[in-house]
């Protein structure tokens, strides 16, 4: 069976309601090349289709929307037991899709119930309806295996305020559905339950004709309505990240990623969420570290265009080096959780690794096309 599933949902009105189910359940739906290379086309399909007034993206089972990118196979082809052109065809195929979601146009609807994490996170931004759900956990945690936030997160997480986005991306963080609605990350929190009326009030609703349609303005009213009757499943729900807000803000207010570094072990706190964070960041790759707060700061104003571009560059200079099929190793291959990390700290780090790193491959990138 394959690992993405389509399907057409007729409306009461003469319409369709266009699914895209990730089916990979075993693997937590962790987007592979072929599901990216399968999702290509029905998209670009669909958006031309006068038929298809909404596209809904979900997915199999209960415990994760999808859990990240295929970095298990992209270590492999490091490492020479796989193609060593898959990481480039991996990372172009996955960004122009992200980008096309981004500026698909007609609505998105994306259900993020479950883990969302990496590459999940960069389907979630770019969809124009994004929902979380009371089951929802939102992560960037590639600083646990060398790498750095991509699928766009240079672009999402610099739009957090006060250095949230970055606090996130260096310690990995896991963000619930209150706190990705309050950040922006989300849309709306609407109870899991809700899934099929979802779907069902989709199909029944008057999307109109021609001029007299408004795509956007029905997925909206729907989801308020839903989200309105969720209420009750998120009250009790703490929002950790709101919580922390001066705290990071204080944290992040400082001259230096070292000084940053520091200042987060510093503090003494009994909060789980907390002390996570500052666990995650204190076994985190200190090249990741470095690296985050670099790429952040360079793509601050980029476009959305220039942002893919820059990771579609930088996510390949990674596979070059071996900090992250180091921690790949580590974390997912031999899970011995004792990756042996280039550099022993933040402050060790050399700029003109760093800088390498910040180097484009080619003199042509492959998304130089993306307007």
């Amino acid at each position: 069976m394959s690992s993405v599933l389509f399907n057409e949902h007729p409306t009461h009105d003469g319409h369709v309601i266009a699914e895209i189910k990730l089916n990979a359940e075993r693997s937590l739906n962790a987007l592979t090349l072929e599901m990216c290379e399968e999702m290509l086309p029905r998209l670009h399909a669909w958006a031309t289709d006068e038929r298809v007034v909404a596209v809904l993206l979900d997915s199999e089972g209960e415990k994760a929307f999808c859990a990240g990118g295929d970095v298990v196979n992209l270590y492999k082809a490091i490492t020479g037991d796989g193609d060593p052109s898959f990481p480039e065809r991996f990372f172009e195929t996955e960004y122009r899709l992200d980008f096309l979601l981004h500026t698909y146009p007609k609505p998105v609807i994306c259900w993020g119930n479950g883990i969302v994490m990496g590459g999940g996170m960069g389907l979630l931004s770019a969809s124009s309806h994004s929902v979380v759900t009371e089951t929802s956990r939102l992560a960037m945690p590639e600083v646990t295996i060398g790498l750095y936030p991509d699928v766009g997160a240079s672009w999402f997480l610099n739009r957090l305020t006060n250095g949230t986005g970055r606090f996130l991306a260096m310690t990995g963080s896991q963000i619930n559905a209150p706190d990705a609605v309050h950040l922006g990350l989300a849309d709306r929190c609407i109870a899991s339950h809700h899934r099929d009326a979802l779907l069902q009030q989709l199909a029944d609703a008057r999307w109109g004709k021609g001029e007299n349609t408004d795509a956007n303005g029905v997925v909206n009213r729907i989801m308020r309505e839903l989200e309105q009757t969720s209420q009750p499943v998120f009250s009790e729900l703490e929002a950790p990240v709101y919580q922390h807000s001066p705290l990071i803000r204080e944290l992040m207010d400082h001259d230096s990623v070292e000084q940053i570094v520091a200042a987060i072990a510093a503090v003494k706190s009994d909060n789980k969420w907390f002390n996570k964070a500052q666990k995650t960041l204190a076994h985190g790759s200190p090249v990741s570290v470095k690296l985050i707060d670099d790429q952040l700061k360079r793509a601050k104003h980029m476009s959305l265009a220039e942002v893919f571009q820059s990771e579609m560059a930088l996510s390949v200079q990674c596979c070059r080096h071996r900090e992250f099929p180091e921690g790949v190793r580590a974390l997912l291959v031999d899970k011995d959780g004792q990756p042996a990390w280039t550099y022993p700290d933040v402050a060790s780090v050399e700029q003109h690794f760093i800088d390498e790193l910040l180097a484009s491959p080619w003199e042509k990138n492959p998304l130089a096309d993306l307007q």
